[in-house]
């Protein structure tokens, strides 16, 4: 059958759908943001939490600006039943690239504390310059070492993106789907325990109209009231 000249072949439909597909359903996996973190000698932990799925690559990059007298501590956790602790390192300074794997579906907090060590007169003017950036996923791997180590073309690499983002669609639909089923699930337990209820509740009622009934005819019986 002839193609009309013109119009890219079903092969290469298939190929835009699916990048369409994943450039507009895809969820954002990288972020920036770029504040100043006050000094104190007893600092309150300033955390930015970021959705994530199990065992997900999430690459956190601080980059801390100068400051004397102060030290800056990086602490990964997450919002599980187990509050896991991921890493703890203090002190951190300039450039820092920390790596880990989540271990649960939920969120990864970043938390930042900047102590200040020794004496100084105007504390409250103290502060340090974080500029943060947070990978997860897709946006979380190198494809340009990969590509290097296994030789491939600058199309292969960007397929292997595509493929990256397709993958993690498909985890965000399972999630979504599991979400699903559990809140159903919550549903119809609810319903199953409100239907019990109210089956005891009119249960209880007619029994205690009948015994009322019986009750009362017994009192009317000894007042002479009725035969």
């Amino acid at each position: 059958m002839a193609r009309v000249s013109g119009f890219p072949p079903p092969t290469s439909l298939f190929s835009l759908f699916l990048l369409a597909f994943a450039i507009l359903y895809s969820t954002p996996s990288a972020y920036a943001v770029k504040f100043a973190l006050p000094a104190s000698r007893y600092p309150a932990a300033k955390c930015i939490w970021n959705s994530v799925h199990n065992n997900q690559l999430v690459i956190v990059t601080a980059n801390v600006s100068p400051g004397a007298n102060q030290r800056v501590d990086i602490e990964i956790v997450d919002s599980s039943a187990n509050k896991n602790v991921y890493l703890n390192k203090k002190g951190i300074k300039a450039e820092t690239r920390l790596a880990i794997t989540s271990h649960a579906d939920g969120e990864v907090g970043v938390c930042l504390k900047n102590t200040l060590e020794g004496e100084t007169k105007d504390a409250s003017s103290l502060a340090r310059i974080i500029d943060l950036d947070i990978d997860i996923g897709a946006d979380a791997v190198d494809y340009n070492a990969i590509a290097n180590q296994e030789s491939l073309s600058g199309l292969e690499t960007e397929v292997r993106k595509i493929e990256g983002v397709l993958k993690e669609i498909i985890e965000d639909m399972e999630y979504l789907q599991r979400r699903e089923q559990r809140f159903t699930q919550t549903n119809l337990s609810t319903s199953a325990r409100v239907k019990n209820f109210a089956w005891f509740t009119l249960i209880s009622l007619t029994c205690l109209g009948v015994w009322q009934i019986f009750h009362l005819r017994a009192y009317f019986k000894r007042k002479y009231l009725i035969d």
